[in-house]
């Protein structure tokens, strides 16, 4: 269904990283709090994500929670804390600390490309049972994987009652997936994605 939707991000356009996200009437803002600027000039944060609850960090990630620590160490990000969540769409690892802006970066650009190596070299040399994690700073993956939800669910609603596939704009492998997974077990439609990158986008079908 989605196997072609877990593809690295890091050639991916800034036009489809950082855009509307159809229907829900929100932007992700790469690179900041996300908040918008108030006419008073005060800027204010952006409400928090429904980030999952917090669990314990199991075993099996603690080698790469280390690896992680390391590399941002290197990266002068020394006193980050690190914390597991696991959300329906992956396991992530949330990165919180007194100023994250530089591990953001524009449009988000340098936590795209942590992940990308950051997974690329935990997974060096594995062949079965690889392990991918999803590295988030000041939540904005998390905020953009709800808002993808509910325009996952408004789409659902619109299939359903025109009893037509519902073509939805182009997305990152990873926003994809996430589409999937969020209709997955629903009875009344299919999904699959369609397109060549970075024009790839998922349809919903009315089954």
């Amino acid at each position: 269904m989605f196997e072609d939707d877990i593809e690295p991000e890091d050639q991916q356009p800034a036009e489809i990283r950082d855009r509307d996200i159809p229907g829900t009437g929100s932007r992700v803002r790469r690179g900041g709090t996300g908040g918008r600027r108030p006419p008073d000039g005060t800027r204010r944060s952006a409400p928090p994500a429904r980030r999952g609850p917090k669990t314990a960090m199991p075993d099996a990630a603690k080698p790469a929670r280390d690896l992680l620590e390391e590399i941002l160490g290197k990266m002068g990000v020394p006193h980050a804390e690190i914390d597991y969540l696991s959300r329906p769409e992956g396991e992530y690892f949330e990165v919180t600390g007194p100023d994250l802006a530089m591990l953001i970066g524009r449009h988000g650009n340098t936590l795209e490309s942590l992940n990308l190596v950051f997974n690329n070299i935990l997974n060096a040399g594995v062949k079965t049972g690889r392990k991918y994690y999803t590295i988030d700073a000041e939540g904005y993956r998390a905020r953009r994987a709800d808002q993808l939800k509910s325009l996952a669910l408004m789409t659902l609603e619109r299939c359903v009652r025109e009893n037509a596939p519902q073509r939805l704009e182009p997305m990152l492998p990873s926003e994809r997936k996430i589409v999937h997974i969020a209709l997955a077990e629903n009875a009344s439609v299919r999904t699959e994605s369609e397109g060549v990158e970075p024009e790839r986008r998922v349809v919903v079908f009315p089954k």
